[in-house]
This record gives C-alpha cells, structure tokens and sequence, in this order.
C-alpha cells in the first residue's frame, strides 16, 4: 500500500527524519513535558533541517514538495509518544504558516513567511474564543479602522503557541454587522502593546504552551491584514481541509505507535507460562484494533492524495479527522490496559499517549460539530468551497 503514495525519496526522507528526532528530540522531550516549553534551539534545528518549509514556495525558502512529506512529517512525530511537541510543530507549519502561504501578500510573506520556514520565528493561529469554539461567525473579537491602522479588541483561548510565539495570526470582526462577511484576518506581533498572554494548565499536550490572548486597543498596521477584508471566514474554512486531514493523520499515527509498543510488551510479558500475546480474548482485541487503524491510514492516504492533487475534499477530510480520532482513542484505551499496572504508570508511554489521545476529538473542531458538517453535505446536500 505504502508504494501507492510513498516513492524511494519519500522513504530515505522518512528514514532521515526518524535519526533526526531520535538524537535531537527525544533527549529533550521528559524535560519539556515537564516544564511545558520547548526551547528555541530546536525550532532553528528544524527550519535549518527543512521541515518546516515542506509546503512553502523555494522562493521563500520552503522546498515545495508533495504533500505525502507532510504526511511522513506528522507520523514520525507522533512516534516519539509527545502530543504536545508535535502538536508545536504542526500548529506552527500547518495552521500559521497555512494563512501565511496562502494570504500573505510578498512583504508579508518576507517579513513572516521566510523567518518562519527558518524556525527563526514562531506562529499560531487565533480563531477560537472562549464564547464559541467551533462557532467562527459567531466570534466577538473586532478590528476598527483608524487612518493607516485598525484597532484590535477581543479575546482568544486554546491557542497552541501562544505563550511563546512571535506572531499570530488573528481573526477579528472588521464588521460585525456583517456576520461571518465581515471577518478579517491579521498579523499581530505577539509583543504589541495591549496584547496579554495567560498560559492555560491542561491535561495533555503538556510540552506544548496553550495559552489565553486578551487584546485591549492593540494597534495594527493596515499593511498587516492579509488578503482582502471581509474574507477571513472563507479563508479559515478553505484551510480546515488541511487542518481535518492532519490531526486525522495524527490519530491513526499514534495508534499505530500504540500497537507497537502494546504488541512488543504482550511478546516480551508472561503470565502463567505463556506471553500475553498468546491469550485468544487479548489476540482478538488486538487483531480489531489493528484493523481499524490499517482502514483509517488507508483512507487517510486517499484524503491526501485528493488534497495533493488540488481537489477540496473538506467532507473526506471532515470524515478522517471524525474517525481517526474516536479509534485513536480507543486503540489508546485498550493499549493501556493491555499493559495492566504497567499501563498506568508514568514510566511507560501509554499514560501520556492516553491523555494526549482526548484532545483529538476535541481540537480543530468537536466530533459533534463535525457530525453536523458532514451531515449537511450527505442529508442537505450542501456544498463547501474555496474562497475565490
């Protein structure tokens, strides 16, 4: 299956990267789990490395390759057992940088886009508020204009990168009485006066820095609002596609991660005489999971092979992010229990990958809200397009 989508260069990249996380990574990832900050060295590691520049134009640096690179990227970081970590990453290459890709104008893309690509700056994406998460028209924040400048008030929460990155990349009302018409995104230095950081204790994801943003009076140069005003909404909504899709990819990652390391522990474990694995009620278990995981990466594949082509597969993607992440969860559940009271202790990598697994069907859109989009377009028959 894998010689469908992955060529020999794919695979020597993947094989590159693997070395990579294990000897610059994974030394560090017990102290950033339990400080809850990655430090700046391995950003520039990775932009130096290419990584972050997969999607992005050569002339700005990134290497502009298919997506199935992308994929590789997202896999081989969910095996190093730290959501929070890759969920830095992938927020930073595939949600800010996403925007910048794609609105930015040529300054922009300079000033933000190239730093970005060189892990030399770090992003996040400011939709979610905390009155309404998956509501994006219903958001309270509003840019005014002023002259040469607008000015910015509201609040954001949940944002990954938000305590420690150097831009954001922010959805505000520029009028409000123009519902999801009138939404507008900009770029906001992080350390724009007005603007305040409060770092949010979570169950999981903890490497990573989640944060809640104020905005009082923070003013914004005009030059920083990306692409037209007034289309920030179907921007946001062209890029949930991609978004979906990657946190899809994410979840049938870590399960499979999951199987691995329940599969070597079920050969190595003895009870009675005979390993684990040769239980029937444990075999079968284990052979149901599998399967589910092996129909999600299969179908996962075909998403990207739909996106990598240029097609707007919002409802496939829709689908694989639903459920990738109900099995990812699942598949972490039992993995854990398969490990007994060694599942439980902080000393194996189940405990955390159980609680890094929740927040799967929860960010980038609630499972139930997803239900209702996908319900929309198969009962309602209703169509989703790209901005224009």
């Amino acid at each position: 299956m894998d010689s469908m989508y992955f060529t020999e260069e794919h695979q020597l990249f993947r094989q590159s990267l693997k070395d990579f996380l294990q000897k610059e990574v994974v030394p560090h990832i017990e102290k950033w789990e339990k400080t809850g900050t990655i430090e700046r060295f391995i950003w520039k590691k990775f932009g130096e490395m290419g990584y972050f520049g997969l999607a992005t134009p050569t002339e700005y640096d990134g290497l502009d390759l298919d997506l199935f690179y992308t994929v590789i990227l997202l896999e081989e970081l969910q095996k190093i057992n730290s959501g929070g970590f890759a969920a830095a990453m992938w927020a930073h290459a595939y949600l800010a940088m996403t925007h910048l890709n794609k609105e930015a104008n040529h300054e922009q893309k300079l000033k933000y886009l190239q730093p970005s690509v060189m892990g030399e700056k770090i992003g996040c994406l400011c939709v979610t508020e905390p009155f309404g998460g998956s509501d994006v028209a219903g958001m309270r924040t509003t840019a005014v204009k002023q002259g040469d400048t607008y000015v910015l008030n509201g609040s954001k929460t949940f944002i990954t990168n938000g305590v420690y990155s150097d831009y954001m990349i922010v959805a505000a009302k520029t009028n409000p009485e123009l519902g999801n018409k009138g939404i507008s995104m900009f770029i906001v230095d992080s350390k724009t006066k007005g603007v305040s950081v409060s770092k949010l204790d979570k169950l999981g994801w903890r490497a990573s820095d989640t944060a809640e943003i104020a905005y009082v009076n923070v003013v914004v140069p005009a030059s920083n609002l990306m692409g037209e005003e007034g289309k920030g909404f179907p921007y946001i909504m062209q890029h949930f596609a991609l978004e979906r899709l990657v946190m899809g990819i994410n979840a049938h990652a870590r399960a499979e991660f999951a199987l691995d390391y329940a599969l070597q522990y079920m050969s190595e474990r003895k009870t009675f005489g005979k390993t684990i694995n040769k239980y029937q009620a444990l075999r079968h278990r284990y052979a149901d999971l599998y399967a589910d995981m092996e129909i999600c990466k299969t179908y996962n594949y075909s998403v990207a092979y739909k996106l990598n082509k240029g097609e707007y597969a919002v409802k496939e993607a829709t689908i694989s992010k639903l459920r990738s992440t109900k099995m990812a969860d699942e598949v972490a559940y039992d993995c854990l229990q398969f490990l007994g009271g060694y599942g439980y202790m902080e000393d194996y990598p189940m405990a955390r990958l159980l609680r890094d697994s929740r927040l799967g069907p929860i960010g980038g859109g609630t499972s139930e809200i997803l239900r209702e989009i996908i319900a929309k377009m198969v009962i309602d028959k209703k169509e989703y397009k790209p901005a224009t």
